[in-house]
């Protein structure tokens, strides 16, 4: 207890060092970026490395300490230093596309953190779901940065002057961003994602080689020294073939102390003192997490004198300052940035979950993992992926699904492509309308896919439900849309728009032809869903197989016995209600009647100028659709409340009126009969029996009788007689009891007139 109380301060006293470490290293990029606008990409890594190497050479002394480096070491330190030089000058490149700020979020990851993520990625032992979470959070912080960003501020940030392709490096870099056919901010972006994992790749390698060389310190002192070396001869060819744009050295003297120091020797120093004094997923967390902070702080108030001055060299100073400013992308990037480092850098905790249970006759003490065991395991993303899409194409619903969304996918992208070449508004509108189209689609093509996941050990019942609830959400969309759509039309009916119909014939014929194909290929769930009065689950070449089980056990003494059966059968019933199907179904059909009205109300303003037909068709079509949605919505609530299902409802009161009659049976309570999913209708019973008959015979009979009636999953319950009059003792009172014993006597005797003693 003592020596944690000690070990609080310590610890916050290092925590406190990599803070101050971190602001310095966020200042010290940012004063990197202000740098580069004036001094190139090769010239400035020189300078930086000339500058550590002679902090680094001045303290470690390597060429005096630690054993002679062999000529074998020193090609594994030239080839070290080769691929220090590649990563450093593809960083500060993405620095000048990026800027400071995205450049932080991108790039300053502990090499836990990617580890962790390429871990869930390409292999099949992530971490466990968790894991998977991290990594989740950090490719959408990638895709906000990459989709939602301000483009036309980070376009201004990705402004070169023309003399930096005088470089062959920095033209090869621009003709292969250009080469991907993206913005260079955006290239930047990809850039800095590569260059991550080639840092942590090098930082893997540099662990290796320093057991040979002598120490990570001294292995980074001599990798820099020869990093000067390897730079120097290409600086000095830059220096004569290009023309500099820095007026005065001298006063880029104070900017580069400032880097160099932050960036270059600081923060390599305390990041080795922290991996050793804390734990380093903790040193992991605090170090991403405090340089996020620090550099989305700085780009609110980023005006140092110094770099106003570097800023007045490289462009006019009227021009407003916006390299640094905080878009919606941006801050939603770094919060996901943030949860996604905390969850990866944490520690995995598999494996780690016994129970202890006892000891051995020798005293070792026994474990039970079998609570890891049942927990479900991550799959790598690609192998999931694979998986996913074989079970997609097995089975007909799922399958439907996907092909129909391919083409929606394809025909949107085609119908957006051609709206941004010809700039038509109407195909660009009508091609984020599909967008929305696919998302239905998409939710159908997860819902079928997860009614085939197995059960779980949480979700005992399986997946089957999901079918139901995409069901309900995709009947809420349409009614929702149905409202729009009226209130919208009711407004229009009296006063219609002019309406431009140059385009609404071919993308709507376009859109017709696409949505008829998907009715075509749904057209079983809507014939399926009227019949028995729900629909029903579309099987092909499905073989199933039903079984039961049942077990009973009775205890006799002090005249009561108890008996409890249990049975489970599954088969298929013929029919269900497929919720998700008609979802689908009925979300194609509403956009097929759309391209109808559209084209019926077009063809109507061509010819005859009825303006007022445009409204009049879509209050038709929205009225169709909420009536038409009305019976899903009906039939998916009814499942959701767990209703009796209708379709079984007249033969279940005729099967308890069977098991009241069955030989044996005093009668029966708690009769619970559920719909669960397309293909499941669950059910439990209890059924009191006289003292003298066997459980196994009456849970067989039961278990017949609801089969019979649709119920593939049952659970029957046996109480013998004894035990009924004790359990119903304790909850009614004398009167009651009394009266229930004198109509069991009464029961004492077969119909037979035999009586039993």
């Amino acid at each position: 207890m003592l020596s944690s109380q000690n070990s609080e301060p310590r610890l916050m006293r290092y925590v406190l060092l990599l803070c101050f470490t971190k602001c310095l290293k966020a200042l010290g990029i940012f004063e990197s970026y202000d740098l580069l606008k004036v001094v190139h990409i090769v010239q400035f890594t020189f300078v930086l490395k000339l500058g550590s190497a002679f902090f680094l050479v001045l303290f470690q002394k390597p060429f005096s300490s630690g054993k002679a480096v062999t000529k074998h070491q020193w090609i594994r330190i030239v080839k070290h230093a080769f691929g220090g030089c590649i990563i450093s000058l593809l960083w500060f490149f993405g620095l000048t596309l990026c800027g400071p700020l995205r450049t932080v979020l991108l790039f300053e990851h502990s090499d836990i953190v990617v580890i962790s993520l390429l871990g869930v990625l390409f292999t099949s032992s992530g971490g466990g779901p968790a894991k998977t979470r991290g990594a989740v959070f950090f490719i959408i912080a990638v895709i906000c940065l990459l989709l939602f960003d301000n483009d036309d501020l980070m376009a201004k940030i990705a402004e070169h002057p023309e003399g930096h392709h005088s470089s062959a490096l920095t033209h090869c870099l621009h003709r292969v961003i250009s080469f991907l056919g993206v913005a260079d901010h955006k290239g930047g972006v990809l850039l800095l994602v590569a260059s991550l994992c080639f840092k942590v790749g090098f930082n893997t390698a540099s662990r290796k080689l320093s057991v040979d060389i002598g120490g990570m310190k001294r292995l980074h002192a001599l990798s820099q020294l020869v990093s000067v070396a390897l730079l120097f001869p290409w600086v000095i060819v830059l220096s004569a073939t290009t023309e500099s744009n820095v007026e005065s050295w001298s006063s880029l003297i104070m900017p580069f102390g400032t880097v160099i120091f932050s960036v270059m020797v600081l923060d390599f120093y305390v990041e080795s003192i922290c991996a050793t004094k804390m734990e380093a997923s903790r040193s992991a967390c605090y170090s991403s997490s405090l340089i996020f902070l620090s550099a989305l702080l700085l780009a609110n108030f980023w005006t140092h004198p110094i770099t106003d001055q570097l800023r007045a060299m490289n462009k006019p100073v009227h021009h407003e300052i916006t390299e640094h400013v905080l878009s919606g992308g941006v801050v939603v990037s770094a919060v996901f940035f943030m949860l996604a480092t905390s969850i990866l850098s944490s520690p995995s905790r598999k494996g780690h979950k016994g129970t202890l249970i006892g000891y051995s006759p020798e005293g070792t003490p026994l474990y039970n993992f079998m609570g890891d065991a049942l927990q479900q395991t991550s799959q790598s993303l690609p192998r999931f992926i694979k998986e996913s899409l074989k079970q997609i194409l097995e089975e007909y619903d799922s399958r439907q699904i996907f092909y129909f969304l391919c083409l929606n996918m394809a025909f949107t992208f085609v119908e957006l492509f051609y709206g941004v070449w010809t700039n038509s508004l109407g195909l660009i509108s009508d091609g984020f309308h599909m967008l929305f189209d696919c998302s239905a689609l998409v939710m159908g093509l997860l819902a079928a896919l997860m009614t085939r996941w197995k059960a779980t050990r949480i979700y005992s019942y399986g997946y089957g439900r999901v079918e139901i609830l995409s069901g309900f959400i995709n009947g809420l969309f349409l009614v929702v849309i149905a409202f729009f759509v009226f209130v919208e039309s009711v407004t229009r009916v009296w006063d219609p728009p002019d309406i431009n119909t140059d385009m609404l014939t071919p993308v709507s014929v376009g859109g017709l032809l696409v949505n008829l194909i998907g009715v075509c290929a749904f057209s079983h769930a809507h014939s399926h869903g009227n019949s028995r009065g729900g629909c029903q689950s579309h099987e092909h070449n499905h073989v199933h197989h039903g079984h039961g089980h049942g077990h009973g056990h009775s205890h006799s003494e002090h005249g009561h016995g108890h008996s409890h059966g249990h049975n489970h059968s599954h088969s298929s019933s013929g029919g269900g209600m497929n919720a998700n199907m008609r979802g689908v179904f009925l979300h194609v059909l509403a956009d097929t009647l759309g391209s109808i009205g559209v084209i019926v109300s077009t063809l109507l303003i061509r010819q005859f100028g009825w303006l007022i037909a445009d409204p009049i068709c879509s209050l038709f079509i929205a009225t169709l659709i909420f009536f038409s949605v009305i019976p899903l919505l009906k039939d998916s609530c009814q499942v959701l409340v767990l209703r009796i299902p209708v379709e079984h409802e007249k033969d279940l009161s005729g099967a308890l009126e069977k098991i009241q009659n069955l030989d044996g049976v005093i009668s029966y309570r708690d009769p619970h009969f559920w719909r669960h999913s397309a293909s499941v209708v669950a059910g439990t019973v209890h059924v009191q029996v006289m003292s003298d008959v066997v459980e196994q015979r009456i849970i067989q009979q039961v278990t017949a009788v609801l089969k019979e009636a649709g119920v593939n999953n049952l659970s029957v319950q046996v109480e013998k007689e004894a035990y009924f009059q004790h359990m119903s003792g304790l909850s009614t009172g004398f009167q009651e009891v009394f009266e229930m014993t004198k109509q069991m006597e009464s029961l004492s005797h077969y119909k037979d007139g035999t009586y039993i003693m």
